[in-house]
């Protein structure tokens, strides 16, 4: 009999082992001093954890071109919270390449030193944003909670673990959080043509949007600061190459010839973005020296 009940505990045992490895696993503090940046990452045995970024990008708010207007407003943003004075969570849209996400990423650098922190979240993750928000309520740092390109489709679960935290229904009791988030949405979902069959007017002709408009730019809403982006001109466009050209290296005489070239790469791209200027500009100093 007492062989039988060690032998069941035994099986017990393993049985237990082997479901502690694959259920979900607590979210844990990481090394903060390791970094001033961390994604958060799920592995396949349901493990979650904050991994640090080694290299951020060395970026500079003044290396940004032709956004003055966008860099100022989040500069002044992000310099409130590190300051501890109110700030609002920030929506970046607009469009592709215009320095939406480089902006957040020059900002992390400029603020670092006064205790900003950066975690950058995946769309299919952000049903955990409650528990990443818990580990770091207790901090002393500042951290941006950051969504690169995002956007949803009807009914995805992270679109309500988002709104659930714009609303303040944690963030509320953490000032040390702020969102940000960029996208190529300004509202955040899908808009389709049948959406405007739900508009409604009044008597005096007035214009009503319908439950679905409503519920489309709810989410957008709740972010307290938009920030627009808008495609560049050629002139801008030729300005953002200059500078690049300049971060590598090369001299004013290369760029100047350089302007035709760049013309004909954005062309063949199709866009005048800052991403296409960066682009250009590594190749065309890797092929010339100076």
């Amino acid at each position: 009999m007492n062989e039988k009940f060690e032998h069941l505990m035994a099986h017990a045992e393993r049985l237990l082992t082997r479901l502690e490895a694959v259920l979900p696993q607590a979210l844990s503090e990481p090394e903060w001093g390791a970094a001033i940046a961390w994604r958060y990452r799920k592995r396949g045995n349901g493990l979650a954890r904050l991994e640090p970024v080694r290299h951020v990008a060395v970026l500079a708010l003044e290396e940004l071109r032709e956004i003055d207007t966008q860099k100022e407003r989040i500069e002044r943003n992000t310099r409130q919270f590190v300051e501890g004075r109110p700030a609002n969570n920030v929506l970046l849209t607009g469009a592709r390449g215009t320095g939406k996400s480089s902006l957040i990423k020059a900002c992390l650098n400029a603020f670092a030193p006064q205790g900003l922190r950066l975690i950058e979240v995946d769309k299919a993750d952000l049903t955990d944003l409650p528990d990443i928000v818990d580990i770091v309520s207790g901090r002393p740092e500042k951290f941006v909670v950051f969504c690169d390109d995002l956007s949803f489709e009807d009914g995805e679960p992270g679109y309500k673990a988002m709104k659930s935290i714009l609303d303040g229904s944690v963030a509320a009791a953490t000032p040390n959080v702020l969102i940000y988030a960029t996208s190529n949405r300004r509202h955040l979902l899908p808009e389709h043509m049948k959406d405007n069959l739900s508009y409604t007017t009044s008597d005096d002709g007035e214009i009503h949007p319908g439950e679905v408009v409503e519920e489309k730019i709810s989410l957008s809403e709740r972010f307290g600061l938009w920030v627009s982006f808008y495609p560049f001109t050629q002139d801008e466009y030729l300005s953002i190459t200059g500078q690049w050209l300049r971060h590598f290296g090369v001299s004013e005489a290369a760029i100047a010839a350089a302007r035709p070239e760049a013309l004909v790469w954005a062309l063949e791209r199709g866009s005048r973005s800052g991403r296409v200027a960066y682009q250009f500009a590594r190749d065309y100093a890797g092929r010339h020296d100076g």
